[in-house]
């Protein structure tokens, strides 16, 4: 008989295809990365990240309590840090009284129950715009992770819930995790960037920051291949994420998103502890570039990579998106 199951039956219309459904969405599902810059009531639009904006802290404050309100329960944060406070030290990334840490206090006393998650990485400090501390001629890997621990103390002495390392060092979770209990700080968790890949799709975002590496008067790298994965590999994502997990990270990311869905879904059947994707500002950039022409519908689009993104195994999905689709679902 010609034939017994017939898939077609569960796609007959929405009501159906909403019953077996396999994978849904929710603004809780997401987290809004924000650019946190100095003054007051500065809001500027990044060229290349069309909606996008780097807000001073009483801007950034108002847009928290609108994020909550939509159901977005996290945001991830990074600072634009004057030219005249960048070194090769990054010594201003653990000034208690820095941009970064005066963003997370406010967020925190205008918004208690927004989980706040600040970026851990030299970058947007380093005259270099590289994501540590520069020694012949390249990242010296130790020294940087001595300053990463403390960057990530000050951000939980500010009140971050999470720290966020993105600097791809080696050994920088376990000692994060010992300088945060070292310093009484147990309950703050480590969302570690552990399969970030060295990207062509990170562009706009280090427009945002000015955090792309620099020529200088001493040998730098070029690029931060020394440090972020090679995007041809797939077994060593495996790798740095069990090892990540082993040295106490909470949760894993796999950085970007969409082109590493494979990867995500490998860490997921792997790691036993929450996966977090970025869906990058190349891959927003894109999608706003194309729906701007009419080549792409914007919604349809955004919905369906956030979708792939979660039915490929991630637990939570940082994306530029998240306001925009929050509001849609909310609908």
């Amino acid at each position: 008989m010609f034939p017994l199951q017939r898939g077609r039956r569960l796609r007959v219309n929405e009501s159906i295809r909403s019953l077996v459904r396999e994978t849904s969405l929710s603004p809780s599902d997401f987290m809004f990365p924000m650019f946190i810059a100095e003054g007051e009531n500065v809001k500027v639009e990044i060229p290349s990240m069309p909606g996008i904006f780097r807000r001073s802290i009483d801007l950034t404050v108002e847009e928290v309590k609108e994020l909550y309100d939509l159901g977005i329960r996290a945001v991830n944060i990074y600072v634009k840090v004057s030219e005249n406070l960048k070194d090769n030290t990054g010594k201003e990334a653990w000034n208690a009284n820095g941009l970064m840490q005066q963003a997370i206090r406010a967020i925190k006393a205008a918004c208690p129950e927004m989980i706040v998650m600040p970026d851990v990485a030299l970058d947007p400090y380093s005259i270099y715009g590289h994501d540590g501390i520069i020694k012949n001629g390249d990242v010296e890997n130790d020294s940087t992770v001595d300053a990463l621990v403390k960057m990530a103390v000050s951000h939980a002495e500010a009140g971050a819930d999470f720290v966020a390392p993105s600097d791809m060092m080696d050994g920088r979770v376990l000692r994060l995790r010992e300088g945060l209990d070292a310093a009484g700080f147990q309950n703050v968790g480590i969302m570690s960037y552990s399969a970030k890949y060295a990207s062509a799709f990170y562009g706009p975002f280090r427009d945002a920051l000015d955090s792309a590496p620099k020529e200088a008067d001493v040998a730098v790298p070029k690029d931060k291949k020394t440090y972020q994965m090679d995007y041809a590999n797939r077994i060593e994502a495996i790798k740095e994420a069990l090892s990540d997990a082993e040295e106490g990270a909470d949760m894993v990311m796999v950085k970007p998103g969409i082109a590493y869905l494979d990867i995500v879904r490998e860490i997921k059947n792997t790691v036993h502890v929450p996966v977090t994707v970025y869906q990058v500002s190349g891959e927003y950039a894109m999608i706003k570039a194309a729906s701007e022409r009419g080549w792409l519908d914007h919604d349809k689009i955004m919905m369906e990579q956030l979708m792939c993104i979660k039915r490929a195994g991630a637990n939570l999905i940082s994306t530029y998106f998240a306001k925009e689709a929050a509001i849609l679902l909310n609908k």
